[in-house]
């Protein structure tokens, strides 16, 4: 049975402990401060008369630090705990935040200090989300479950943190207000993962280096063919289907439908996201990822109708298949790494996952408007309708993915 099961420190009294409530805590609350970042930097920097690519780089100075630091941020987290990276990471994001809050409410900051402070945010995130993986099997006994439940609110607050930060702006005139809540959320999740008492995990372990460490999680990462596999077919999702569709989305719904329909349309996703994340709350199949696969036939339903240019309502069942199918596959894979991936190699192997795809995605959203401007963007969505079921098929094909069993 993998080390993972036997190193669970859930408390008594069910899903819903000490620990996990302040866990659950901890990430709503982030998640919700996270979807304010957006509105907040295009509220502040087009407000005070920059360009709109300000915006983008703005938002890539978070994104770059934390593809290339979210690895170190795994063998770190192994070194000296998650939870003690987890409240580092806190500290850094409620600085970042507290100090761009200052920033906007003085006045017109300069751009480069909104970039330093947002590679600021991606330090602090890439030391953050290593632990994310680690700490939920050592707060809950049903993984599944946990996950099912986290997903959920993360939906949630992935809708409510752009509405309210876009109610603060509205009543405030400005993204300084933004930001200070911004930072409160961080000085909340800090505070939680403060108070979570976990025991150790195992024996001390003998460290190398840095460098040795990420060789050895590499190792790791390679000696499980499900989980490179799975990585492998996941970087051509990401590049051609996942990465080109959420700007490609935008820019054809805002243009056909309008900026009204497009926003109503990401609250249906979101609406999707949640029944996903409910679905997975009750179904336990016993062969995870062959279930999240088949699942994902719901993304080939929204390239369809997007590639297509169809009706709103066609829009919003596309949006709410793709929304519930992804937050479906999420649980399932996130359940299956914690639950077959030991503990002292969890953190870095996540990171490994994290930062693949999140490259991947990065490069494919960049390559969508240059390629879509040569082909169409219609074509390219339904180019990767194709890929798509490829994808499916992939992960349906390879036997290691499709006859992992679940582990109890």
């Amino acid at each position: 049975m993998p080390e993972t099961v036997r190193m669970r420190q859930a408390d008594s009294g069910g899903l819903w402990n000490r620990n996990f409530r302040l866990f659950f805590v901890a990430r709503t609350v982030a998640v919700f401060g996270d979807g304010m970042v957006p509105v907040a930097l295009a509220a502040g920097l087009l407000g005070a008369g920059r360009p709109a690519s300000s915006v983008g780089y703005a938002l890539a100075a978070w994104i770059g630090p934390f593809a290339v630091l979210v690895l170190f941020g795994g063998v770190l987290a192994d070194r000296f705990t998650p939870r003690r990276m987890m409240i580092l990471a806190d500290a850094l994001r409620l600085v970042g935040a507290s100090v761009l809050a200052l920033s906007f409410a003085a006045g017109d900051p300069s751009v480069w200090v909104v970039y330093g402070l947002s590679a600021v945010s991606g330090v602090g995130a890439a030391l953050f989300q290593p632990g994310v993986a680690s700490t939920v099997p050592r707060i809950a006994h049903d993984i599944q479950r946990a996950n099912a439940v986290l997903r959920v609110c993360e939906a949630l607050m992935t809708m409510a943190g752009p509405a309210f930060a876009g109610l603060v702006v509205g009543l405030s005139g400005g993204a300084g207000a933004v930001f200070a809540a911004n930072a409160a959320t961080f000085g909340v999740s800090g505070a939680c993962m403060f108070l979570l008492r976990l025991s150790p995990v195992g024996d001390p372990v003998r460290r190398g280096s840095l460098v040795s460490e990420l060789v050895d999680g590499w190792h790791e990462f390679t000696a499980r063919s499900w989980l490179w596999g799975v990585n492998a077919i996941w970087t051509v999702y990401g590049l051609t289907v996942a990465g080109p569709m959420m700007p490609l989305t935008a820019v054809l719904v805002t243009k056909g439908h309008g900026a009204g329909t497009y926003g109503a349309l990401m609250g249906v996703h979101g609406a999707g996201s949640v029944a996903g994340g409910l679905l997975a709350l009750r179904l336990r199949p016993g062969r995870p990822l062959a279930a999240g696969a088949v699942a994902l036939l719901g993304v080939v339903v929204n390239l369809v109708v997007l590639g297509l240019d169809m009706s709103v309502l066609a829009l919003g069942i596309g949006q709410f298949a793709g929304g519930a199918a992804f937050a479906f596959w999420l649980v399932m894979w996130s359940t299956t790494v914690q639950t077959h991936v030991p503990a002292d190699a969890l953190n870095r192997l996540h990171a490994y996952d994290v930062s693949g795809s999140l490259l991947m995605m990065a490069a494919g959203r960049a390559l969508a408007g240059p390629v879509a401007e040569r082909v169409g963007a219609e074509q390219v969505l339904l180019a990767g309708v194709v890929i798509m079921v490829a994808v499916v098929g992939a992960l349906l094909g390879a036997r290691p993915v499709r006859e992992l069993r679940r582990v109890e």
